[in-house]
């Protein structure tokens, strides 16, 4: 059995979830998402808990069920908290801005670069060096935070670019002194 999987998910009181056979939808006070599980997953709804079944103990079977538990448990959290990422910009001239809707980002090439923001993901920028990623999809918060710091990744002997809030950068000695 595996040991995520058999975890049940307690629902919060002020969460509805609709169950459609093998569609899922869960509506919360921060938004509303629906997800599609595979047909070999039973998802059963007693008493604000959610539990995921498998069919068989197959090998497929078995990956599938700590997967769907845990992005059942993601779904849920998402709707009532939401999740967030928070970026760091490090260089001299590196920074960002919002543009309307759009995220302008300025970080040592010839041209800015902008960057479409979804409509289920909300940026901001408290401050020209820091960006802020918030939304209801743990995937798509995710995705966009990579998408942005993948522009200009950190870079070992300085330290320059764009780092998630708390990532190590591991740095490299240059060039040493000639004879």
């Amino acid at each position: 059995m595996s040991r995520i999987g058999k975890l049940p998910v307690s629902v919060p009181a002020n969460v509805n979830i609709t169950l459609d056979g093998t569609l899922l939808t869960v509506k919360g006070p921060k938004g509303e998402l629906k997800r599609k599980f595979h047909e070999k997953m039973t998802i059963e709804h007693k008493d604000n808990t959610l539990y995921v079944k498998r069919d068989s103990d197959s090998k497929e079977s078995r990956s599938l069920h700590g997967l769907s538990r845990a992005l059942l448990f993601n779904m849920v959290e998402g709707v009532t908290n939401g999740y967030s990422k928070k970026l760091e910009i490090v260089g001299v001239g590196y920074k960002a801005e919002m543009k309307g809707k759009n995220l302008l980002l300025t970080v040592g090439y010839s041209h800015p670069i902008l960057i479409a923001v979804p409509e289920e993901i909300k940026i901001s920028t408290p401050s020209p060096t820091e960006i802020i990623v918030e939304g209801v999809d743990k995937e798509m918060v995710g995705k966009i935070a990579a998408r942005i710091r993948g522009y200009r990744k950190p870079e070992p002997y300085k330290g320059k670019g764009i780092k998630y809030a708390g990532e190590y950068i591991r740095r490299k000695a240059g060039k040493t002194a000639g004879k």
